[in-house]
This record gives C-alpha cells, structure tokens and sequence, in this order.
C-alpha cells in the first residue's frame, strides 16, 4: 500500500529529478485540450463513464492543478483539483495513460484570529491569514446589518473558522463558526448553527436569508443523486457526481430553479449544451446536457425563477435524456436537493434555541478575551488546532 497525492509526487521528484509544477490552470483550456497538448488519446475521456466525464467539466479555470513531466516534455502524471474532496489523476503506466479519481489530502486548522482595523477588513484579514475568501464570507455573515465602509481606525473584529490547507496554501472556502465585529464601540455577533448551516445572532434571531430554489422541470424519476466522494466496494475506487440528475423525456421544458444573471449559454465538455446562472448569496446553477436553449437566451439576461431557459436532451457525454442539476455556494458543490426542499421549519426553537443562546455565551466570552487581553495594536491568533486528513491508497 503506497502513500499518494503530493508526497507521492515529491518521491519520485527526488529520485528521478522529475520537477513538480504547480500551476493555475488556464482560462478556456478544457479536459481534452489538456489531453491533445501532451498528445494523449482522446480515446482515455471518451472510456471513461458518464460521472467521470462530467467531472471533467468541473475543472475551474485559475485554480491551482500540479504536473509532472518526463524530461522529454511528456506527461509523467498530473493531479487536477474539480472540488474540495475530489481530483482527477491521469498517469502514465507502462506504454498507455490511466485515469482516476482520487480524495484530495488536506490539512484542516481551527484558528481564532483578533484584529484590531487599521486600514480596511479585506486588507487586515488578507495580511494576517493569507486568505482572501475570509473577508468575503465575514461580510456575507453580517451583510443584512453592519456597514462595513462605516469601520474605522481602532474598531475591531473577531473570527472562529476552520479552514483546509493545501500545501501551505489555503484550500477551499473558510467555515467561519463564530465572528464578531465591533464598530464605534457596539459589538455585532454571529454564530452557526451547525444543525441548518445558518446564522443567528446571541439571542437566536436568524441573520441567514434562507434561499430555496424551484425543481426545474417535471421529470420522471432522479437517475443520479449527488455525491462529494463514495469508496466503491465492488469497482475499487473513489467515485463522485456533483450534481443530481433528472431522467425526463427529450424536449421536456426546462425552468430557471431562481431568480439570477446568465453567466453561460453554450457548450461545456461533458455537460453538452449548458446553461449557468448566478443567484443571490453566492448560489449558482447549472443546467447540463440540453437539446437547446431558449430562443434569445443570452449571457448578462436576468431570469425569473420559473422562467424558460431550455430543453431537456443528451447532448454532450449522456447515456439518455436527462438533466443534470448542479447546485454551487461560494464556489462549493452542494447537493441540489437539500435547497429545493424546505425543511420542516425555519429557525431555532425550544430546547434548542435554549442551549444555541448557552453556547453562544460561551463563544462570546473566548471572543471578547480574546480582543480585551491582547495589545489591539496587532493583529492575535490563538494556537491552531491542526488535523491531516488521511492518505489513501494508490496502485502505481
């Protein structure tokens, strides 16, 4: 049983003084591309089963991938990230290229961070961690209630999050658990409720707006259901689908599941014809494997939710008509399902609004120590609670 991913990388690096390249990966250059650029078959996209080529389509242009070349310029192998748990593995065996999917090894950290506000939120945060999406997803937490421009110099702000890292870098999007922001002496808070994924203040009022989307179509029955990551037991390997899938009749209308902007109208590798829209809230849509689009349907057009944008088909890689429904928060994958259906209620109540109120008394007392026992002239971070997460088997 061999150790992967970038230790593997490095190994072989070391021993046979192959360098290993970390790159971003261009815009406009899709899984094929990539393919004819080293001269490998199209024949190894083509074999692959429907999940994993629609995987390949999720390869997100100026995300960072890394590759390994032999010293006459082909391709050793190369790891292409396509979510937080999941990457795409083409390597050279013997006289031919192989294709898998593998879980990405990440290390995860639980950090509060204090920071007094000198020049601007985004600045201070960006020069503490190194990670631009903190500052994003604070202020999404608190975007119904604080004014950011109104900081000043001396306010301050609070933060428990738990972030991935990937060599060394920050990976994937910050789960802020608790923040507190403070301007001109008041003090806003926000916590998450890890039951719902949503926020509420200290005394359990909601500060998450709850975003439902609409079923797009009338469909048969789902075909796929979503999955991040799923060990197959019988085939061996690491499979992922991420996004779910309605079996319907070719032609079968296709609505905007909510209310957004066009971002994309065309062809998109395995997806076939697709259509992207960007909602509120850091959600956006994707409508895969149409027949075509509606007449007119432009990128930048605002749509309605239950507005027309398609019909069902199979084009692209399909085994039949069908949609595929992705559904993205700030860039992460998410299952479609759990925001087309409402849950039972909204909010907290009874006995569990009770010990949400007790635990945010807790955080509240760690958070403003935190600021009141530190020097507020520069920024404080408490020890980092580090976790790897496991290196999995690999044939090689």
């Amino acid at each position: 049983m061999h150790r992967v991913i970038l230790i593997l990388f490095l190994i072989i690096s070391s021993l046979f003084s192959i360098e290993v390249k970390e790159t971003k990966w261009p815009a406009g250059e899709s899984f094929l591309t990539f393919l004819n650029k080293y001269s490998i078959p199209q024949k190894l996209y083509f074999d692959l089963e429907k999940e994993d080529r629609e995987l390949c389509s999720e390869i997100t242009a100026g995300n960072y991938f890394y590759l390994m070349e032999n010293e006459d310029g082909t391709l050793n192998q190369v790891l292409i990230p396509v979510s937080e748990e999941i990457q795409l593995h083409v390597y050279k065996d013997k006289d031919s290229y192989k294709f898998e999917t593998l879980p990405i090894s990440y290390r995860e950290y639980n950090e509060t961070i204090a920071i007094p506000i000198n020049t601007s939120v985004s600045n201070e945060l960006q020069e503490a961690t190194g990670n631009a999406a903190l500052a994003a997803n604070l202020k999404s937490i608190f975007s119904t209630s604080v004014n950011f421009r109104r900081m000043q110099k001396g306010d301050f702000i609070a933060i428990e999050y738990t972030q991935k890292e990937l060599l060394g870098r920050p990976f994937g999007q910050p789960d802020i658990k608790a923040a507190m922001v403070e301007i001109s002496g008041r003090k806003y808070y926000r916590f998450k409720n890890e039951k719902d994924d949503k926020y509420y203040d200290q005394t359990g009022k909601a500060f998450t707006k709850y975003y439902f989307f609409r079923i797009p179509l009338s469909y048969k029955r789902i075909s796929s259901r979503f999955t991040k990551k799923r060990w197959h037991p019988v085939l061996k390997r690491y499979r992922a689908h991420l996004g779910t899938d309605f079996a319907a009749p070719r032609g079968r209308k296709i609505y905007a599941a909510g209310d957004g902007r066009v971002i994309f109208v065309g062809r998109r590798g395995g997806y076939g014809n697709c259509t992207i829209i960007q909602h509120p809230n850091g959600y956006r849509t994707l409508y895969g494997h149409q027949s075509r689009f509606k007449a007119g349907l432009r990128r930048g057009q605002r749509v309605k939710k239950g507005d027309l944008i398609g019909y069902v088909g199979s084009t692209g890689l399909s085994s039949g008509p069908h949609l595929h429904l992705g559904v993205y928060k700030n860039g992460r994958a998410i299952n479609p399902l759990k925001v087309i259906r409402k849950p039972e209620h909204i909010g907290l109540k009874g006995k569990e609004k009770k010990t949400f109120i007790a635990n945010a008394k807790k955080t509240i007392q760690e958070l403003d120590g935190v600021v009141k026992d530190e020097n507020r002239s520069k920024a404080t971070k408490l020890d980092r609670i580090v976790s790897t997460s496991e290196l999995l088997p690999r044939k090689i």
